[in-house]
């Protein structure tokens, strides 16, 4: 589905257009110590035409034929592109969760590593983490690798998501 540049777009946010809009897929998650898993994803970038992407992620787990089991992770955060084609990310999760994100975007690829966090009392701590998004044959591909409980970073979750028509 092709995209058009929405009109009131900060020109800092060009190099991001492609992202804007709603996005809903499929996903598979595994990490030792919990069951593998399938879960359905929502994720939205929207701009009030400042220089920040607005995000919004939900996750539900899901069985074997994509019905909806239970409610999984929410993210909400804001997009900050910088020059030199770095990105400053900012998150808060219903977990208890906050995280600040660092990263460069380079035409439809994102790279982005985990700055620093700040975990509530009844949180859980992240140690470290990447996450990659790209456009991959008209899809956003998101891949989140973390580092917690002991074990070393490696891939947690990882969906290919469709751009929803407005």
């Amino acid at each position: 589905m092709a995209f058009t540049i929405p009109e009131g777009l900060h020109e800092d946010l060009y190099p991001l257009a492609w992202m804007i809009g709603t996005w809903r897929g499929k996903g598979r998650g595994e990490y030792p110590g919990i069951q593998p898993f399938q879960f359905a994803q929502e994720v939205t970038f929207n701009h009030d035409g400042r220089n920040f992407l607005n995000y919004y992620s939900r996750t539900w787990l899901i069985d074997d034929a994509a019905n909806i089991i239970e409610a999984f992770e929410y993210e909400v955060g804001f997009w900050h592109p910088k020059p030199k084609k770095v990105l400053e990310v900012v998150l808060a999760y219903n977990t208890g969760r906050g995280e600040g994100w660092v990263g460069i975007y380079d035409g439809p690829k994102i790279q982005l590593a985990l700055d620093r966090g700040y975990v509530s009392p009844s949180g859980k701590s992240v140690e470290s983490a990447s996450r990659l998004y790209g456009l991959v044959d008209g899809q956003l591909f998101f891949a989140h690798d973390v580092e917690m409980d002991g074990h070393e970073l490696q891939a947690y979750m990882w969906s290919s998501l469709e751009r929803q028509a407005e």
